[in-house]
């Protein structure tokens, strides 16, 4: 392989391991902050699930981003590689900031910039943008209305229980935690999978689009091993900051995600799982009463939201203009 081609990988790899730090957190925050579980095992299981999600539901996802956004014979190697350099910048600077930014969007935003900036807007696949961003703005609603509906659907059926059923939903956020842990895998874990299958086509080393079983199983590798080391500073935010998250909230929180993600995952819509798991945890805060959930954090990570596309499409679209220096066509 070309020496680009191995720098991308390593590049790709390491953005997979932001992403598996990164959202580490939303994944163990409700079952850590209700403290069904300690944070090492918490992590630790999430990080196999995480680890089998992509061959349990499929790559799906790989082929949106990588297939669906741009044409393949209208871009450069220097585009993927501006791409990825982009969304690695903005994860550390939002996870050094404490911030729960969207990876999702990153990578989205950083693809477009670089590609518009390198080839011009008759390189962008309108019908995959839309599809994209169809999946990434319907998904927090989604979200939060299912997770409003089933802790309203949990209390009805729990209501004549006796305190120990909160046992039931402790335990239970094994099960859900680990649903959660696998479509995330299956989602986030895809979008790294679809750039380096696309850099493999651009460079020549792939006919056709596809992903190979080497690009999955080290994709996946690495966004277990970073959430096998996510940070407890995402967590804290994640999974405190909305409102105190008791075993029944982290349960119908878990099984909410799961729900979402997963749908999308086999329909190919990649989704932010900080989006849908932040949006679940108020869903489900608001379904027991609405001033439980403490909406000015809900608007501080909302800000970060709309922040990340144009910044990293800025970031990006810089980066490329200097990599086309340093590593010319």
């Amino acid at each position: 392989m070309s020496t680009i081609i191995i720098v991308i990988i390593a590049v790709a790899l390491f953005s997979c391991f932001l992403n598996g730090v990164h959202d580490s957190s939303n994944v163990v925050a409700t079952m850590i902050s209700s403290r069904a579980f300690s944070p090492r095992v918490a992590l630790s299981i999430t990080a196999v699930a995480e680890f089998l999600g992509p061959l349990v539901f499929g790559v799906a996802v790989a082929e949106t981003i990588g297939n669906d956004i741009v044409m393949a014979e209208s871009i450069n190697l220097q585009v993927i590689l501006a791409t990825l350099l982009s969304a690695v910048i903005w994860n550390l600077l939002t996870w050094y900031l404490g911030l729960p930014s969207s990876s999702s969007h990153g990578l989205v935003g950083g693809f477009v910039g670089s590609v518009i900036i390198a080839a011009g807007w008759q390189a962008i696949q309108i019908h995959g943008i839309v599809k994209i961003l169809i999946a990434l703005l319907s998904s927090p609603i989604i979200g939060f209305v299912v997770g409003y509906f089933i802790l309203k659907l949990i209390i009805l059926l729990s209501w004549n229980a006796t305190p120990r059923i909160n046992q039931i939903f402790k335990r239970g956020q094994m099960f859900s935690a680990i649903a959660l842990a696998l479509s995330h895998g299956a989602n986030d874990g895809s979008k790294t999978m679809g750039i380096i299958a696309l850099a493999l086509v651009i460079g020549g080393y792939l006919s056709v689009f596809s992903v190979p079983l080497w690009v999955i199983i080290i994709s996946a590798g690495a966004m277990a091993l970073g959430t096998g080391l996510g940070g407890m500073k995402l967590i804290r935010t994640v999974g405190g900051k909305f409102y105190k998250i008791r075993p029944l909230d982290g349960f119908a929180a878990q099984l909410t995600s799961a729900a979402v993600i997963i749908s999308a995952s086999l329909f190919g819509g990649p989704v932010s799982t900080t989006q849908v798991v932040s949006s679940a945890i108020m869903g489900v805060g608001a379904g027991e009463r609405k001033n439980k959930v403490r909406w000015t954090v809900a608007q501080e990570i909302a800000t970060a939201w709309l922040l990340t596309i144009p910044a990293t499409a800025l970031v990006a679209a810089g980066l490329y203009w200097i990599i086309i220096r340093i590593v010319p066509l």
